[in-house]
């Protein structure tokens, strides 16, 4: 009996044997380095740059029509009548300058600044969601790179206790119950291993994926479960509300419609521009006839079916829909940090409670393995005893991986980037 065991036990080894060999050769990741990688490679990030650089495109666009507009034209043409075939040539070039349009195309540019706002601050909310999941796949993997180490530690203690039962049902001590209960508490931990295993592979895909790599490699991550950013003192929610990317992106958007509503109240101004030509034209090449021409075009329509009203009062909509949309995000927001901030001590509060248990179950676990041995107690007692030991070293990982993702929320509550140290 008790060699069939050292011979499952001589197996196991070999197995974790091979597990460590592959560990060894997989890439080694400081949370810096995770940091400096999806900076560069994540596509959310990529696309944010993108459209800050659509909306400075935009401003450029917007402002082009306040510069002269210059065209110029060529045109060759062959004519026949009565016989006769007249060809003719002409070049020449108009330019135009808009002089007065009741200040619209200065605020419509005003418009696409605040747009601008809008959309950098936007790449720091993409910053900042984009950090929150790179931190949560680091924890992950290293929660279960560390899972992966108890439960072999899971196996080794199940592996001694069957070895002790084993040799008192040997000799009589011990009932079968007990001896199939050790066996099972043995496969259990043989499936926690392999389940580990498993859970490690997906979660270090999801490190790769967040650090915007675009093929699987094997990676580990190096860290600790140390929590360096605890606020004890309860900070002033609203202040940190007013600097979150997310209020500011809905404030710049606030401007931008406010802009609007001066750009459309300018449709009721007159439109005045300046132009002046010059052209050559003739029926041989190069033409010699020239003419040129200079003058002031005023515009302003009479009638339009209401469409300048109509486009003041969609303007006035859009800025109070943008001034409520940002007064209820700011409420969102400083409920969501409050919570996070009480999240984030009940976290580090529990982690050190589980701490003290993991402590207490360990040492009472000592003092059990040893009356067992002595027959001071019963089976039941003890694989109590061993139960709440692997129980505690689960819990206290969970409460260590929790409390540094409610960290993790509490940064990207605040609004933080990418770039954030802690």
């Amino acid at each position: 009996m008790i060699y069939k065991y050292h011979r499952i036990f001589l197996a196991f080894l070999v197995f974790l044997g091979t597990g460590f060999t592959q560990l060894k050769a997989e890439e080694a990741l400081t949370w810096q380095d995770c940091i400096k990688e999806a900076a560069v490679n994540h596509p959310d990030l990529i696309s944010a740059q993108e459209g800050v650089k659509e909306s400075q495109a935009s401003k450029k666009i917007t402002g082009s029509s306040a510069f002269p507009q210059i065209d110029s034209s060529a045109s060759v043409s062959t004519a026949k009548a009565n016989g006769e075939t007249t060809d003719n040539y002409s070049f020449g070039a108009t330019a135009t300058q808009l002089l007065f349009d009741g200040l619209k195309t200065r605020d419509n540019v005003k418009v696409a600044s605040e747009n601008i706002k809008a959309a950098e601050f936007n790449y720091k909310f993409v910053s900042s969601e984009v950090r929150l999941r790179l931190r949560t796949a680091f924890i992950n993997l290293l929660k279960t790179q560390e899972l992966l180490k108890i439960t072999q530690d899971i196996y080794n203690i199940r592996r001694s206790n069957l070895e002790l039962i084993a040799l008192r049902y040997e000799s009589g001590i011990e009932h079968k119950g007990a001896l199939l209960t050790a066996e099972a508490n043995l496969a259990q931990a043989e499936f926690e291993i392999a389940q580990a295993k498993r859970a490690l592979e997906v979660a270090q895909r999801e490190l790769i994926k967040e650090m915007g790599r675009t093929k699987f490699s094997p990676v580990q991550a190096q860290g600790e479960f140390k929590i360096s950013d605890v606020v004890l003192e309860r900070p002033d929610f609203e202040k940190l509300a007013d600097k979150n990317p997310s209020l500011g992106k809905l404030m710049a958007q606030k401007d931008a419609a406010s802009f609007g509503i001066k750009a459309a109240q300018a449709n009721f101004f007159p439109q005045l521009s300046a132009q002046a030509g010059a052209n050559r034209s003739g029926s041989s090449w190069p033409a010699q006839d020239s003419r040129w021409n200079a003058g002031l075009t005023l515009s302003f329509p009479i009638f339009e079916g209401g469409l300048r009203i109509a486009q003041v009062a969609k303007a006035e909509a859009l800025f109070n829909q943008a001034k409520e949309n940002e007064r209820s995000a700011k409420d969102g927001i400083i409920v969501a940090i409050e919570q996070a901030w009480n999240t984030l001590q009940d976290a580090v509060e529990t982690s050190e409670v589980e701490k003290k248990f993991l402590n207490a179950t360990q040492e009472r676990a000592k003092i059990a393995e040893a009356q067992y041995s002595f027959g001071l107690i019963q089976f039941d007692n003890w694989t109590i005893i061993e139960d709440d030991l692997v129980r505690a070293k689960k819990a206290f990982l969970d409460a260590q991986a929790n409390a540094l993702l409610a960290q993790a929320n509490w940064i990207q509550a605040k609004g933080e980037t990418l770039e954030y140290a802690d």
